[in-house]
């Protein structure tokens, strides 16, 4: 196998009854500040945004840049949901060989192929002789700027 896999540390999803922050109640300006805007309006439940199948979502730290041209990049959370269906297209945790992987997933008539964004690392083919498996769809990733 190639060394084109990222390496992954895998965590169950957690959700706690009271998991709401307040929310800015007003766009916020990428350009110059609008000082008439402070104020916060409601909450927002990053747990309900995030995680719509919490018993089959976890949480994967990436260690990598196998995908660093999709803005997954190494020390980033994904939020990894099961109860999604592959396809074609798609950004899966994969487990390939007996390894975790992050790939995006192309289908070519029958043939299943494994791609980084990473132009450094080539496509991987999954055929037979592969022991290969979708662990689930990267709904978020989310990244310390």
């Amino acid at each position: 196998m190639d060394n084109s896999n990222d390496k992954l540390k895998i965590y169950s999803c957690s959700i706690p009854e009271k998991g709401s922050l307040p929310v800015a109640g007003m766009k916020i300006a990428a350009g110059f500040p609008s000082p008439a805007d402070d104020f916060c309006e409601g909450e927002l439940n990053l747990n309900s945004l995030l995680v719509k199948h919490p018993a089959s979502t976890f949480f994967a730290r990436v260690s990598g840049e196998g995908m660093r041209n999709e803005a997954i990049r190494n020390g980033d959370i994904l939020v990894v949901d099961r109860a999604v269906e592959p396809y074609d297209g798609c950004i899966a945790v994969c487990h390939l060989d007996g390894e975790f992987t992050i790939k995006r997933i192309k289908t070519d008539g029958k043939k299943l192929w494994l791609l980084t964004t990473n132009t450094d690392f080539k496509p991987i083919e999954v055929n037979e002789a592969s022991n290969f498996a979708v662990w689930g769809i990267v709904l978020y990733s989310i990244s310390k700027h």
